[in-house]
């Protein structure tokens, strides 16, 4: 489920649409939280489909540190990818926003983060996009990607959190925990699938 204040806009052709927020969103603010009501894709399941059925899955899915696709169900399969994001997923499976959000501006996220499984090019034009985004860049830049959520995190507790009564009762728990102390925190690696098979690991996307 996405923030309240956001909305569905046409950037044009070749992007497609974007998400922007209709208000001020501040830094440390939940921007979409995995609920109830998003479906998941099994990977026994996705290979159930046809290929033309397994690539509209793919275009608006992500993988979680299970395996699973996640389609959701409003229009945060629309958030748009920026390698300068605003937004970024943690490791208690919600999505913050790493600095203060203005009206109007588009809400973008971190691709890297949701288990490529093979390189993605990227449509744009700013001097410091990656081009291409690999399955390897979780490794790369999950530390960095960390110190960004913990300064996010800092002002959690200061701001008004709308999507907070979806979020489940172990996550609570846990940010609770990491609020108390913070040598508890729960790197963004969490998230990271590694495919096993009986206990052993076989590879990661």
């Amino acid at each position: 489920m996405l923030h309240p204040h956001t909305e569905l806009r046409f950037i044009g052709t070749g992007v497609g649409y974007g998400v922007f927020a209709t208000s001020y969103i501040p830094q440390g603010t939940i921007t979409y939280v995995k609920d109830s009501l998003e479906l998941e894709v099994s990977p026994e399941a996705y290979r159930l489909h046809p290929p033309a059925m397994q690539a509209v899955i793919e275009k608006y899915s992500y993988i979680d540190e299970r395996g699973y696709r996640i389609i959701s169900w409003d229009f945060a399969k629309y958030i748009n990818h920026c390698c300068n994001c605003n937004s970024m997923s943690t490791g208690y499976g919600f999505e913050i926003a790493l600095r203060d959000i203005q009206p109007g501006e588009e809400i973008t996220d971190e691709y890297g983060i949701f288990n490529l499984t093979e390189p993605l090019e990227l449509v744009c034009d700013k001097g410091n996009c990656r081009k291409v985004l690999r399955p390897e860049d979780f490794d790369r830049y999950y530390p960095i990607w960390d110190e960004q959520l913990k300064m996010a995190l800092a002002q959690f507790q200061k701001v008004e959190q709308p999507l907070l009564p979806f979020v489940d009762a172990p996550t609570l728990q846990a940010l609770e925990a990491y609020f108390d102390d913070p040598s508890t925190y729960r790197s963004v690696y969490h998230l990271r699938y590694q495919e096993r098979e009986n206990g052993v690991l076989l590879r990661t996307t």
